[in-house]
């Protein structure tokens, strides 16, 4: 256990916060690419072209970034209501040691990720809230980084799950690849054999992981700030017009004509596409007010969960415009093409996803690395003969690998529990070293 301390101590002391991580990678990414460069064009002129490609990017994401802090924010204030804070607090009060809170909730949370990412994203993390807020009103020991990791753990089936970016995009009739590969279907990708099987195995592992290292590892007794989150309303006298704030019959007018929305969309809809980002914001909007009453309550909780969002509204636009870089420079292909050019037949699915791990550090998004890395890959797989879903597959799951150690995705999840990156990395990163074995064994066994 002194050991397991000290190395976590170790691993620590390597990260610094999440913003200077982003600043890091950028300015790593502009030398590559300045090293790296395509043509001979000069290297002032090139350094220019980056600082573009940097700009251009940088604005590339704000519709995405503006849906990531309603997700968060909604979500944050939804588990702020009365009815859901005492919900949460009987499924806390299920596990009552580290090891059984931390497995449990990396079970719940690879269930609902592999139903839809943002969900599972919001709800790991604010169900780790909730689980320590309840140790540390009891005074019991608990490793809150361990938690804060296996909130996290469902950002490494996603891909694999129904709102998988990947295998969404190749099921719809006309998308940008059609004409080499055809429609595929999520039977042949998401539904296949070979994904239902890793999906399986870490469904059953990664909690025996959490379960076991909780046990090692069962923290020490932290005091949360559990007051402030609290919700209590201050009984005022409303004047006029001021009655609709605090009238209950508004609220849940309102509420309903929001829900109306996602039920009707839900009802008409031919299959699960329909299940984006938009759907589960008006979904949140639409329980958030209906769980807290009136619009008073829903806004008073609003302004405790919009700190949250902090690191989302800048950093995310920091990796956009890294990824901007690695789009226009011609560094993706670089990178992507370094493995498929040492690949044969065989292990092809391996380099494919090696190659998607390392592109997800610098393109930290599964549908933007669609984009950038699709038609290579596919490309090669044609040529070779490789199976188009097993090569599709193959991609998402390096893209999974590597979420376990970039702070984009975690942003939400450290905004709701009040962690630190250096907190949950050192079991993330473990995490992802057992991912790799399970996903490397999937794509040789089929």
């Amino acid at each position: 256990m002194n050991l397991a301390n000290r190395l976590m101590g170790a691993f620590q002391k390597m990260l610094p916060s999440p913003m200077s991580i982003a600043i890091v990678l950028t300015i790593f990414t502009m030398v590559l690419a300045l090293i790296f460069k395509p043509d001979e064009i000069g290297y002032w002129t090139r350094s220019y072209d980056i600082l573009t490609y940097w700009n251009s990017g940088f604005w590339s994401l704000m519709e995405f970034t503006m849906q990531m802090i309603l997700i968060l924010v909604l979500g944050y204030v939804l588990a702020l209501s009365k009815g859901i804070d005492r919900l949460i607090a009987k499924l806390s009060i299920m596990v009552n040691t580290n090891a059984k809170a931390a497995a449990l909730l990396s079970f719940l949370t690879i269930l609902v990720s592999l139903f839809n990412w943002g969900l599972g994203l919001v709800f790991g993390a604010i169900f780790a809230r909730k689980i320590a807020e309840v140790y540390s009103s009891k005074g019991l020991k608990f490793n809150y980084g361990l938690l804060g990791a296996a909130a996290y753990s469902g950002m490494m089936v996603w891909h694999g799950g129904l709102s998988g970016s990947a295998p969404l995009k190749i099921a719809e009739a006309n998308h940008f690849l059609a004409e080499r590969i055809g429609q595929v279907f999520l039977s042949e990708t998401i539904f296949s054999t070979m994904n239902l099987f890793a999906s399986a195995v870490l469904l059953i592992l990664i909690p025996l992981f959490f379960y076991s290292i909780g046990f090692v590892m069962q923290g020490e007794v932290v005091r949360l700030h559990i007051d402030e989150r609290k919700t209590t309303t201050k009984m005022e006298t409303p004047i006029g017009a001021e009655k609709l704030d605090y009238s209950k019959l508004f609220a849940l007018f309102f509420a309903f004509l929001l829900l109306a929305i996602p039920v009707f969309m839900m009802v008409t809809a031919n299959d699960l596409s329909f299940i984006n980002l938009n759907y589960i914001n008006v979904l949140l909007f639409g329980l958030a007010i209906l769980a807290h009453g009136t619009i008073t309550d829903f806004i008073k909780a609003l302004e405790k969960a919009i700190g949250s969002s902090a690191g989302i509204l800048i950093q995310f636009p920091l990796y956009a415009g890294l990824m901007g870089i690695m789009k226009y420079s011609g560094l993706s292909v670089l990178f992507t093409q370094f493995f498929l050019d040492i690949s044969s037949e065989a292990s092809f699915p391996f380099y494919s996803m090696l190659s998607a791990a390392i592109v997800n550090i610098f393109v930290p998004s599964g549908g933007g690395q669609w984009i950038v890395q699709g038609p290579i890959v596919i490309e090669t797989a044609l040529n070779l003969g490789v199976s188009i879903p097993k090569t599709v597959m193959a991609l998402a799951y390096g893209d999974q690998l590597t979420n376990m150690i970039q702070p984009f995705w975690a942003l939400p999840l450290l905004g709701i529990t009040g962690l630190k990156a250096k907190e949950i990395f050192p079991f993330s990163f473990v995490l992802m070293i057992l991912g790799s074995i399970i996903f490397a064994f999937t794509l040789l066994l089929f």
